[in-house]
Parts: structure tokens; sequence; C-alpha cells
């Protein structure tokens, strides 16, 4: 594990995820690898549970991790991986808001109407993957992260900027960079001593295509039986 990924999700972690990878420190983890690779789930909700972890089992052949559920262990890798860069990507706190509420909120509200109840409890009694994932998030994201007011739009943004003050605080300045997807690669190949690549800056994983994926991806884990 070389680069640790200390910032929240909705924070451009999709397009880091493909900076790193394109900057040869990959695979980087993300929670759209648990989605594509849905024996993660299971792994990662006995750690959300309070198991005992093996992180090299957990993220073996990962050169990277970025947005939950890693970054809600950001100490521990830390500790972990003393070698390991940390990165802490950030937003203006009121637009992480908003994408927060167009993506990851509007999901957890369909989960808690009436079909996603249902849904979800079906999973349960069938044994596939959609019940251990959103039990895995909530209790990763909502719980660990956000201490169950992640629906509180003013509590949200204490945490996020809390946790910031935390991880800088936390991490030596000399191992970690704080960093804003727009400025692009030179700043974060000079921390991670690599060179500037010549093709643009990846822009990926908008308000749309979170919804579209995410709902292909829940389909499946509606069907899928993890081990």
């Amino acid at each position: 594990m070389r680069v640790i990924g200390a910032g929240f999700g909705r924070t451009g972690t999709l397009s880091l995820k493909t900076a790193l990878e394109r900057l040869g420190l990959g695979p980087c983890h993300h929670m759209m690898e648990v989605l594509e690779r849905p024996a993660q789930i299971r792994p990662w909700l006995a750690v959300a549970r309070g198991g005992t972890v093996d992180w090299d089992d957990l993220l073996g052949g990962y050169g990277s991790c970025v947005d939950w559920p890693a970054a809600a262990y950001w100490r521990e890798l830390a500790e972990y991986y003393p070698e390991a860069k940390v990165l802490l990507s950030v937003r203006d706190a009121r637009s992480w808001l908003a994408s927060l509420e167009a993506t990851i909120l509007k999901q957890r509200a369909r989960g808690r109407s009436l079909p996603g109840r249902v849904m979800t409890r079906i999973s349960a009694l069938l044994g596939t993957d959609l019940a251990a994932f959103v039990e895995m998030t909530e209790l990763t994201v909502d719980q660990r992260v956000f201490g169950g007011g992640m629906r509180d739009p003013e509590r949200a943004l204490k945490v996020f900027q809390a946790h910031i003050e935390e991880v800088t605080a936390t991490i030596p300045a000399d191992r970690l960079l704080v960093y804003q997807v727009g400025q692009g690669w030179e700043p974060l190949c000079a921390f991670l001593e690599v060179p500037v690549p010549a093709d643009p800056f990846p822009q990926v994983n908008d308000t749309a295509n979170f919804q579209t994926h995410s709902r292909s991806r829940f389909g499946s884990l509606m069907l899928h039986r993890g081990g």
C-alpha cells in the first residue's frame, strides 16, 4: 500500500482512483471495487461489526485506496502502513453536501422506502449480497463516520470539516497532501514523486453516472449470493 486516501466520498474520489492508476499506483481500492467484486462485501462487513482485520488480506493486491469503506479507517491504515503517503481529498463544504444529497443520501432514501425495505428484507432471507452491502455501508459510513447524523445537513457539514482538521492534525505534513481534484496533476505528482502525464487529468463520476451505475449494481447484488 503506497497511498492511503483519507477523503470522504463525493470529493472526487473516482477521478482520483483513475488518476492514481494512471500514475502506476494501482490498482486503487474504492467503493466501486466492492460493488464490482461482491466477495469483498462480507469481509468489510466483518470489519464494520468490529471483527479482527488483516489489512494485508483485505487490501492485498491494491497499491492505493480512496473513498469509503477504506477511508473510514484512515487512521488504522496510516499506522499499519507507515511508509504509505496519505492523500486527503477535499472540496468546498457546501458543494460537497449538495453532491452527497444528490447521490448517496438519495440512494439511502430509496433504501428506506417501503419497496427498498422489502428488497433488503428479501435479500437478507435469501442470503444475497444486497442486505450485507446495506448493513456494511450503514455501519461504516452512517455510524462510524457520521455518528448516525448523515441525514442532518448541518451535522454532516460539521463532521466533514472536523474530519479535515483531524487528519491534518494527525498526519505529519511531509506525509500528507490536502488536495482538490481541480488542481490537476502537478501537486499530486510532486507529492508522489512521479512524472506528470501528458494527458488531461481524469474527470469522472458526475451525479448522473453515480445514479446509473449504482442502480445497475444494486440490482446485481439483489440476485447474487456471496460466500
